[in-house]
């Protein structure tokens, strides 16, 4: 009786995908710069600024005749708040309606 050994077969592996992470600062300091110099001495947290100042509109949930919110800049607001300085006055669907100073803006959500 004779035995016969056929090799095993090896398939490819699959390439590795890399995962990629970014991070949003939004006027927060980013985690990965060091708060301390090679020599010791404290460095001033650098802060990073998004867009131009005005607020962007990340969602918005509304509710008619109800209590209606955005997310602004990363926070969760409603009508009477105010962010960076900006007061919020409406809340639609699909806009928030700002007040700086004495000018109204009206800001719409960006459909992606």
């Amino acid at each position: 009786c004779a035995a016969t050994f056929l090799p095993k077969t090896y398939l490819a592996a699959e390439p590795e995908q890399r995962k990629v992470f970014v991070y949003e600062a939004q006027d927060r300091r980013d985690p990965f710069l060091p708060l301390v110099s090679p020599d010791g001495r404290v460095l001033e947290p650098q802060i990073v600024k998004g867009g131009e100042g005005r607020p962007q509109i990340e969602g918005i949930i509304y509710e008619a005749g109800g209590s209606s919110y955005a997310v602004v800049n990363g926070e969760v607001i409603k009508a009477g708040d105010t962010s960076g300085g900006y007061q919020v006055l409406e809340i639609h669907p699909e806009k928030v309606v700002f007040l700086k100073g004495s000018e109204k803006i009206e800001i719409e959500l960006k459909k992606e």
